[in-house]
């Protein structure tokens, strides 16, 4: 998937092939992740991030976007939020959209439904990686952690922008202007 923030900057699914753009070409980053994209990560977050996460969608230039985290931290932590938005400038703009009313304009626009199904599908994929012999504390909710509504529209539209069919982050991408490219 390609997409553009009106037609300024495509943004790629970094998952399992190569992926084109009229710029150039975006490496997959599954598996290990280099030092410089640690360090990316890690400026992007602000501090360094919390393992195992991977880089699941990144600019056309190749600095990440969204990052995904496991289910359940190296120190055994629930992580109920499976990805994160953390290029800056899109930070700012859905920033701005909460700030003007966003979520509840959201929670009128979008489907009751089809936000509590999309809750249930996030944590069915995010639930489907806890270990089965997992007897810990485990993550909770859907979306951002929540179980109903909303509650973040970083959360969501990482999501979407992941591939996840989320009706909250394709609302998001509409008042953002980011349109799918194929």
């Amino acid at each position: 998937m390609t997409w553009s923030i009106a037609g300024e900057r495509g943004l790629l699914v970094c998952r399992d092939e190569y992926l084109y753009t009229k710029v150039g070409v975006a490496r997959t980053v599954e598996g290990e992740h280099t030092a410089e994209e640690r360090r990316a990560v890690a400026v992007l977050l602000g501090r360094e991030p919390r393992e195992p996460i991977q880089i699941v969608v990144c600019d056309e230039l190749g600095a990440p976007v969204v990052i995904s985290n496991a289910p359940i931290l190296e120190d055994g932590v629930p992580m109920p939020t499976r990805y994160w938005l953390i290029d800056p400038s899109l930070k700012v703009e859905v920033s701005r959209l909460e700030s003007q009313g966003g979520i509840q304009e959201a929670v009128h626009v979008v489907d009751p439904d089809m936000l509590q199904a999309a809750h249930e599908r996030y944590a069915r994929e995010r639930d489907r990686l806890i270990p089965s012999s997992w007897s810990g504390p485990r993550p909770s909710g859907g979306v951002g952690g929540t179980h109903h509504g909303i509650k973040c529209l970083h959360a969501h539209l990482a999501w979407m922008l992941a591939g996840g069919d989320d009706p909250v982050g394709r609302f998001v991408a509409e008042r953002l202007g980011i349109r799918h490219a194929e």
